[in-house]
């Protein structure tokens, strides 16, 4: 169940790839959203941009502080609201539904990929292989909405993570059809037992980020008041344990990405054993989304040819909607019904008041980031 969210209007990210398929759905995500950006873009009158190479020369026409990676339209339009006046440019090969990149005075930019693996990698690749920008000082900030595991946060809790693991890249058999030692029908490939670690041929399946990095965002933004809403109120108190049952905050634990939506306990579970697995004990599974390895991937790419630094990238999900039922909830009652946890908005809102204090403190402080990680 990877986490996305469908609507501003209140319909949580984690639903609306596979919702797309459905024509009515589609079309009101594109009347709501399609056109916003030629909103956004328009300059001040008094604000213009031109290119520059001040900060340290060389590469692309525009230097770029922070940039802040959504995935779909109201995960960057929560910046775009708060930071501007913006300046829209045109990159060649991003999305066409966001195919500008808007940046603002103090050099922040946002950018849009479209949702899941492949429209990530392939905005990333189209930006960082751009002659647009310089980005090899740049911070790179995903900022996206996800599911939650009930045991490490709740709806609205926002978490800076430390590693990016792929659920999707296992093996699977049906789980009316797994042998019964199993617990779930996954297993990694090429192994003979869902405990044994695969081989990790596909070099993509898990991502450790910059401690560092993570640490310090982390503390910068630890004590931040997070939004909420009645309904998630009231979906919270339908668990009977903690972190589930409390108030939304600010913590730290770890991503998995996966294009294929899931709910329920035991493949909840494998979420959690999956990460475990793969980090050797070190990572601890919180959210889940589709995008965050083949956004790290393309970005590999591009530091392979020195265009960024990989110390630079730090990434922030927030839940919108819990990964697994309730006690005496069904898996398919959660998943089908997950609007009605009315996460949506506060966690979309919550992408900007846990990352704005790592942005703002980047760009206050360059002087201190230019070369890397302050050590404070």
């Amino acid at each position: 169940m990877n986490v996305n969210a469908l609507s501003k209007k209140g319909l949580p990210r984690r639903r609306y790839a596979a919702l797309t398929t459905r024509s009515a759905v589609a079309l009101a995500a594109t009347l709501a959203f399609g056109a916003c950006a030629p909103t956004f873009a328009q300059d001040s009158d008094d604000f213009r941009f031109g290119g520059h190479h001040g900060d340290h020369g060389g590469g692309g026409d525009r230097d770029v502080k922070v940039m802040i990676i959504s995935m779909f339209g109201p995960e960057g339009q929560v910046w775009l609201d708060r930071l501007g006046p913006w300046k829209a440019i045109k990159v060649p090969g991003l999305s066409p539904d966001y195919p500008e990149v808007h940046c603002n005075r103090q050099d922040i930019c946002v950018l849009t990929t479209g949702m899941g693996h492949t429209n990530a990698a392939a905005s990333l690749m189209a930006l960082t292989f751009s002659d647009k920008f310089d980005l090899r000082r740049t911070y790179f900030m995903i900022a996206g909405i996800a599911g939650i595991d009930p045991m490490q946060g709740t709806v609205g809790s926002a978490a800076w993570a430390k590693y990016l693991v792929d659920f999707g890249i296992q093996w699977e058999i049906d789980a009316r059809e797994k042998p019964d030692s199993w617990p779930s029908g996954f297993v990694g490939i090429n192994t003979k037992s869902p405990t044994d670690k695969p081989s990790l041929d596909y070099r993509t399946e898990v991502f450790a980020l910059n401690a560092k990095l993570a640490h310090t965002a982390f503390a910068l933004s630890r004590n931040v008041v997070l939004s909420d809403s009645p309904e998630a109120q009231a979906a919270r108190a339908k668990f009977s344990y903690a972190p589930a049952n409390q108030v939304p905050k600010v913590i730290q634990c770890d991503t998995l990405a996966g294009d294929t939506w899931w709910s329920g306990k035991y493949i909840g579970e494998r979420a959690r054993d999956w990460t475990k697995l793969l980090t050797d004990n070190k990572g601890t599974y919180c959210t889940t989304q589709q995008e965050d390895n083949a956004t790290y991937e393309a970005l590999k790419r591009a530091a392979s040819t020195g265009r960024v630094d990989l110390n630079r990238v730090a990434a922030l999900r927030s839940g919108s909607d819990f990964d697994r039922p309730y006690e005496g909830q069904t898996a398919g009652d959660n998943l089908l019904n997950y609007q009605a946890q009315g996460g949506f908005a506060p966690a979309i809102e919550n992408l900007y008041r846990a990352g704005n204090p790592l942005v703002q403190d980047i760009v206050a402080h360059w002087s201190e980031w230019r070369y890397g990680v302050p050590t404070r």
